[in-house]
C-alpha cells in the first residue's frame, strides 16, 4: 500500500480551494490530475516584475510594475469595444485596456481617485501608453504580496498563468515533510538540500539561470527520480529471475546442421555473443538478455541458434516481431536453417483464424511445432505451449517491461528471454529502459557488407534525384523513397506518400512503382513487398513502416524526403534498408528549407558516421530521451524531472546506489529502506514496491 505520508500528494486537484470541474479539466491537460503532478510541473520560465519605472520612462514591450492614480473610466461606445481605465503619475498617463469587461468588477478593482500598483506588459498604441489586461491590480497595502520574480508554468488554452501559479502554490502547501532517502555522506558531498527544500527552490526561481537542469536543486530531484527508476528495475529484474530457472543445454546437433546450410561463416563478434547467450541458458538462473546490434549485424542468425539449443534440450522456442510484415519476413529468413536442421517452424499472427488457427494451437500445445514465429498474437490467452524454453523478442522498443513479465505465464518454468534491437541505445537509455536485463553489444558487420554512400541535398534538386532514379532503375537497380506522411495535410506542408507515389508512377512507369504505408491492409503491404523483392517492382514509395527490419538485399538506393523531420536513429534505420547485398548502395537525404541548426547537425552526423552507437549518442544529445525511442511505445520511463542528456552522470551514480541498496536490504526494511519505499511510491514505481513484503 502507498505510505500514508503520501496521501495528501495523491489527492485529486479538485481538493484544492477554487478548483471546480472546468478548472480541473484544464489543469489535467497542462499538468495532470493529482497534486503530485502539479508539484512536479516545474516552471518553464520566469517573469521579472522588478522593473519599476515612471510611466513616461516605461519601455514598450517590457513587463513593468507601476504605481498609478486612477483618473477616469472610459467605457467602449459599443459592446465589442474595450473598457479603458485612464491612470497616471507625475510623469504621464497610461490606459489600462479590458476586453469583454465586467463593469462592477473593474470599478471595484480600480475606484476613481485611488492609488493602485499595476503590473503587466507596456505597449505604445496610437501615440498612447497602454497595458492590456494587467496581470496584477493591487492596493498599495497589498503590493508586497506580488512576487518580484514570478515562475512561468506551461499552460493550455483557457488556463491563465495567475490561476496556474496559484494552484501550484496550493499543491506545494500540502507537501508533507518527507523522510530522507539519500545517504547522508552522498548528500553532503553533493551539497544538496532536502527533497522539500529543493522542491521549494525550484518553484521559486530568481532568474533564467535557476531554470537550468544543472542547478543543485534540480539535480537533487532528478537524482531522486533516477534512483526510484533504477531501484524499481532491479526489483523487477530480481522478480523476473526470482524463481529458479532451468539449465537449457543443447547437444549442438541441430545447430551444426543449420550452420552448414549458411553461405557464410559467423564473425568473431557473433561467436562471442552466442557464447554469452549459451552461458546464460546453461545457468540455473533465468536469462534476461538484450542483444544490441547495428543494422545488418547478424542478430537473426544468433537468435535462431539460441532457439535451436532450446529445441535440442527438448523445449520449444518463440520468436516475436513487432509487425506482421516482419514476422513473415523472419519466417522466410529462418525457413532455410529450420529445414536444414529438420525442425518444424510455424507462423502465428492476427491473420491466422478459424480452423487453421485451431490446428496450429493444437500442434503447438502437443509439441508438434518446435519454434513459432509471430506478433503480439503470441501473448493471446488461448496460446499455450507444450514446454516453452526460450522467447526471442525482436525490436524491443515496441515491447516493454510489462510484456517481458507477461511471458512468465507462457512456460511451465521461468522462460529464458532474449531481446534484440537494431536501434543502438546509448548507455543512459540502456540503464533506464533495459535496466532489468544483461546487455550484449554486437559490434561490426557481417563480411561483404559495404558502407552506404550518404549524400545530403536540397529539395530544389528533386528533379535530379528523379533523373538519377530513372537511370539506375533502367540498369536494374531497386530503390525506396520514404515520405513522412501518408496523405496531403493542409496544416503541415510535407510531401505525402500518396502524392509522391502518383508523381513517381508518372515519371518511372506505373508498373514499376509500389506503395506501402501503415494504413494499408497487411495482405496488400505483403504483396507489394513480395513484388519488390521478386523484382517485379523497382521502386517502393513508403512511410516509415519500412524503417524496421525489412530485408531486400537487391535494394541499393534509399531516398528520404523531408529528412530534416526525422530523428537521427530513425534515419540510420532507414539507411540500413540498403547496403544489405553486394552492390554499392546510396542514401539520399533530401531536406526542405528552412533548415534549423539541430536538423543541420543531425544530417551532418549521418554523412560523417555509419556507426549506430555513435549516432545514438548524438541523437540523445540533440533530441533528449523522450523522443529518442518514443516513450509510449518503448517501456522507457517517462521522466518528469530527470533529463538523461543532462543527468547521465547522475544516472550512473543512481544505478550503482540502487545495486548497493538492494544487495544490503532487498526488502527495504531498514530505516533508510522505509524512506526508499516512500520514494518508489512518490515516483509511481508502485509495481516494484508491491514486490516488497510488509514491514
Amino acid at each position: 500500500m502507498r505510505p500514508a505520508i503520501l496521501f495528501p500528494l495523491f489527492a485529486e486537484t479538485r481538493s484544492l480551494a477554487g478548483v471546480g470541474p472546468r478548472l480541473e479539466r484544464l489543469i489535467a491537460k497542462a499538468a495532470g490530475t493529482r497534486l503530485v503532478d502539479l508539484i512536479f510541473a516545474l516552471p518553464a520560465g520566469v517573469i521579472d516584475r522588478s522593473y519599476r519605472p515612471r510611466i513616461a520612462a516605461a519601455e514598450p514591450g517590457r513587463i513593468a510594475t507601476l504605481t498609478v492614480k486612477v483618473l477616469a473610466h472610459v467605457p467602449g461606445r459599443e459592446r465589442r469595444q474595450p473598457w479603458r481605465v485612464r491612470c497616471g503619475d507625475d510623469s504621464g498617463v497610461i490606459d489600462l485596456v479590458f476586453f469583454h469587461p465586467h463593469k462592477d468588477y473593474i470599478e471595484r478593482q480600480l475606484p476613481l481617485g485611488e492609488t493602485r500598483v499595476i503590473s503587466g506588459r507596456v505597449e505604445h498604441f496610437s501615440g498612447r501608453v497602454q497595458m492590456v489586461h494587467p496581470d496584477y491590480v493591487l492596493g498599495v497595502d497589498e503590493a508586497a504580496s506580488m512576487p518580484a520574480i514570478e515562475p512561468v508554468y506551461r499552460l493550455t488554452e483557457g488556463l491563465s498563468q495567475k490561476v496556474m501559479g496559484r494552484t501550484v502554490r496550493g499543491a506545494l502547501e500540502r507537501v508533507p515533510e518527507l523522510p530522507e532517502w539519500l545517504d547522508p555522506v552522498f548528500l553532503r558531498a553533493r551539497g544538496w538540500r532536502s527533497f522539500n527544500q529543493a522542491l521549494a527552490t525550484l518553484h521559486a526561481p530568481q532568474g533564467e539561470a535557476d531554470l537550468s537542469p544543472l542547478t543543485p536543486a534540480h539535480a537533487r530531484l532528478a537524482y531522486d527520480e533516477l534512483l526510484a527508476n533504477q531501484l524499481a528495475l532491479i526489483m523487477v529484474r530480481e522478480r523476473l529471475r526470482g524463481r529458479k530457472g532451468r539449465q537449457v543445454v543443447g547437444t549442438g546437433v541441430l545447430r551444426r546442421k543449420a550452420l552448414a546450410a549458411l553461405p557464410f561463416s559467423l564473425t568473431p563478434a557473433q561467436l562471442a555473443a552466442i557464447a554469452e547467450i549459451d552461458a546464460d541458458m546453461a545457468s540455473p538462473l533465468r536469462m534476461l538478455r538484450l542483444l544490441q546490434g547495428d543494422v545488418g549485424a547478424g542478430k537473426t542468425v544468433i537468435a535462431m541458434l539460441a532457439l535451436l539449443s532450446a529445441v535440442e534440450a527438448g523445449m520449444q522456442g518463440a520468436f516475436m516481431a513487432p509487425t506482421e510484415l516482419l514476422a513473415r519476413q523472419h519466417m522466410a529468413a529462418l525457413a532455410g536453417m529450420a529445414e536444414a536442421a529438420g525442425i518444424r517452424l510455424a507462423l502465428l499472427t492476427g491473420r491466422e483464424r478459424g480452423a487453421a488457427r485451431s490446428t496450429l494451437l493444437t500442434e503447438l500445445k502437443s509439441n508438434a511445432i518446435d519454434i513459432v514465429v509471430g506478433t503480439h498474437a503470441l501473448f493471446s490467452e488461448d496460446v499455450a505451449f507444450h514446454d516453452l524454453g526460450l522467447a526471442v523478442i525482436d525490436e524491443q522498443h515496441r515491447f516493454g517491461v510489462h510484456q517481458r513479465m507477461q511471458l512468465q505465464g507462457k512456460g511451465h518454468a521461468p522462460v529464458d528471454v532474449l531481446v534484440m534491437t537494431a536501434t543502438p541505445i546509448p548507455r543512459t537509455l540502456a540503464l533506464t529502459a533495459y535496466g532489468d536485463m544483461d546487455v550484449t553489444r554486437l559490434l561490426g558487420r557481417p563480411p561483404g557488407r559495404k558502407p552506404v554512400d550518404t549524400r545530403v541535398l536540397s529539395a530544389e534538386r528533386l528533379n535530379e534525384v528523379v533523373s538519377h532514379l530513372q537511370r539506375a532503375i533502367a540498369s536494374g537497380a531497386r530503390a525506396y523513397w520514404v515520405c513522412p506522411l501518408i496523405e496531403e495535410s493542409e496544416k503541415i506542408d510535407l510531401a505525402a506518400a500518396e502524392a509522391r507515389y502518383a508523381m513517381l508512377k508518372e515519371a518511372l512507369g506505373a508498373a514499376l512503382v509500389g506503395l506501402v504505408h501503415g494504413r494499408m491492409k497487411p495482405a496488400e503491404r505483403d504483396a507489394t513487398m513480395a513484388a519488390f523483392k521478386a523484382g517485379d517492382l523497382k521502386l517502393v514509395v513508403a512511410t516509415t513502416v519500412i524503417e524496421v527490419g525489412v530485408d531486400v538485399p537487391q535494394a541499393t538506393i534509399m531516398v528520404v524526403e523531408h529528412a530534416e523531420r526525422f530523428g537521427l536513429a530513425q534515419l540510420h534505420q532507414l539507411r540500413g534498408r540498403v547496403g544489405r547485398g553486394s552492390g554499392k548502395s546510396t542514401c539520399l537525404l533530401v531536406y526542405h528549407q528552412p533548415l534549423g541548426e539541430i536538423a543541420r547537425q543531425r544530417l551532418k552526423v549521418l554523412r560523417q558516421s555509419d556507426d549506430g552507437f555513435v549516432i545514438a549518442e548524438e541523437d540523445l544529445r540533440l533530441r533528449g530521451a523522450g523522443e529518442l525511442l518514443g516513450v509510449r511505445q518503448s517501456g522507457l520511463a517517462d521522466f518528469r524531472l530527470a533529463d538523461l542528456a543532462a543527468h547521465g552522470e547522475l544516472l550512473a551514480a543512481a544505478h550503482d546506489d540502487a545495486r548497493l541498496i538492494y544487495s544490503r536490504d532487498p526488502q527495504l526494511k531498514s530505516p533508510r529502506g522505509a524512506a526508499l519505499r516512500v520514494l518508489l511510491y512518490l515516483f509511481g514505481r508502485d509495481e516494484a514496491a508491491r514486490y516488497l513484503t510488509t514491514g
